[in-house]
């Protein structure tokens, strides 16, 4: 029998510095060609070319010159894996009547808001309303849906909902709609990271062979909280000159693409309290397949975000990355992640905003003697359930057995 001809459309840069939607893409590919399917990964025409971050561990990797490119490898396929608003730009990916697995782990429309704030009012208002109508395509179209959490898929079921995708058909396939929607968090590699070089103490200037490193594990975005991190540093200097704070990346590892307004005021912040390069260091991308070696030589993961919507449908992706390397974490409460560092004690959790919380649970970790050797088991445990292989297995039963959703007749008759 034949394997199932697999198409995966990213829109993100696939090489040797990802951010989160590359790496998923590019774990997707791994993790469904190990379960025997013929996978390609296509990287589309308006995202620069790069090399691949590693040996190719699947059928191929390619990058589309065009469209013609990306509408002839969706003819060939059985089953189409794409993101974001894709549809909008290859609106034909919905008519060649190929099961269309749609993946919704980013709420972008609840991010642009973000984004965007920069914009003036009309504009803000325009942009919106096209990425909103993106949503509804998608929800449409979408063959199945796969998202990051629980949290997530009531977020979606609420959005299928309004747009009549939860009826008779679809509840008849099956009353607990997992055929069309179901949760596929981002993974963890199934191999421990490892230390292959001294990246960070007694190597990056400014941080000593014997100083304690809190790291911030991804990019600055405009709906992190970054700030309140930087001034809890600020009062952590004036008692330890020994705790430096890194950040693997303000600059998005796509080209061209410009920083968030959120990195730059990051680093004006750090300027004004005199801490960039005494106590506060920037970096502008980490490649990925170095990045362990960045967490096995930090001393605690720090990921925080304001009160806001994005924050409660969100996913951090970096957070795994914590899990992964069994560095101890301090989250500011309000998320799916934030809530497993508290369920299982891999850290701590502060209220939004909160400097001098962040700077007390900080002091407090690394104040713990064996800190890491505590954490482990606990780690080790949640690392597990997050490997790419127990959470991709939706994903890989749907490419496995490709269908459309059984509610597509009604939807074009209606």
């Amino acid at each position: 029998m034949r394997s199932s001809r697999v198409l995966l459309l990213s829109n993100e840069s696939i090489g040797k510095r990802m951010a989160g939607p590359g790496i998923r893409y590019w774990e997707f590919a791994r993790v469904l060609a190990d379960a025997g399917l013929d996978v390609t990964l296509a990287v589309l025409p308006f995202v620069p070319a790069s090399s691949p971050p590693t040996e190719i561990p699947f059928g191929r990797f390619t990058h589309c010159a065009d469209e013609t490119e990306v509408r002839a490898l969706a003819l060939t396929a059985d089953v189409i894996i794409t993101q974001g608003i894709l549809l909008s730009t290859y609106p034909f990916l919905a008519d060649l009547g190929k099961p269309l697995a749609l993946d919704f782990y980013i709420p972008f429309l609840l991010e642009r808001l973000h984004v965007d704030t920069d914009t003036t009012g009309s504009d803000h208002v325009f942009t919106h309303e096209g990425y909103r109508r993106a949503v509804q395509r998608q929800v449409m179209a979408a063959d199945f849906i796969v998202c990051a959490s629980e949290k997530q898929r009531d977020y979606w079921l609420g959005a299928l909902a309004a747009a009549g995708r939860v009826n008779p058909y679809t509840h008849a396939d099956d009353p607990t709609l997992r055929r069309l929607i179901d949760v596929v968090a981002f993974g963890l590699p199934a191999q421990s990271p490892r230390h292959t070089r001294q990246a960070l103490k007694g190597v990056q200037p400014g941080i000593g062979v014997d100083d304690k490193v809190v790291l911030w594990g991804g990019g600055i975005w405009n709906w992190l909280d970054a700030p309140t991190l930087i001034r809890a540093l600020a009062r952590i200097a004036r008692q330890r000159t020994d705790i430096k704070l890194f950040f693997m990346g303000i600059t998005h590892p796509r080209p061209l693409t410009e920083r968030m307004t959120a990195a730059a005021e990051a680093v004006a912040l750090s300027d004004a309290l005199g801490l960039t390069g005494r106590a506060i260091f920037f970096n502008e991308w980490i490649a990925y397949t170095d990045r362990e070696n960045y967490l096995l030589e930090a001393d605690v993961g720090v990921s925080l975000h304001r009160d806001q919507l994005e924050t409660r449908f969100s996913f951090r992706t970096r957070f795994l990355d914590y899990v992964w390397a069994g560095l101890p974490i301090v989250a500011t409460r309000g998320d799916v992640l934030s809530e497993q560092v508290d369920a299982r004690r891999l850290g701590r959790v502060v209220q939004p905003g909160d400097v001098d919380g962040v700077a007390e649970a900080i002091l407090t970790l690394l104040d713990a003697p064996n800190l890491r050797e505590m954490y482990r088991p606990r780690f080790e445990q949640v690392a597990a359930a997050y490997r790419w292989d127990v959470v991709a297995q939706p994903l890989i039963e749907f490419c496995a057995s490709p269908r459309c959703a059984p509610d597509k007749a009604y939807l074009r008759k209606r």
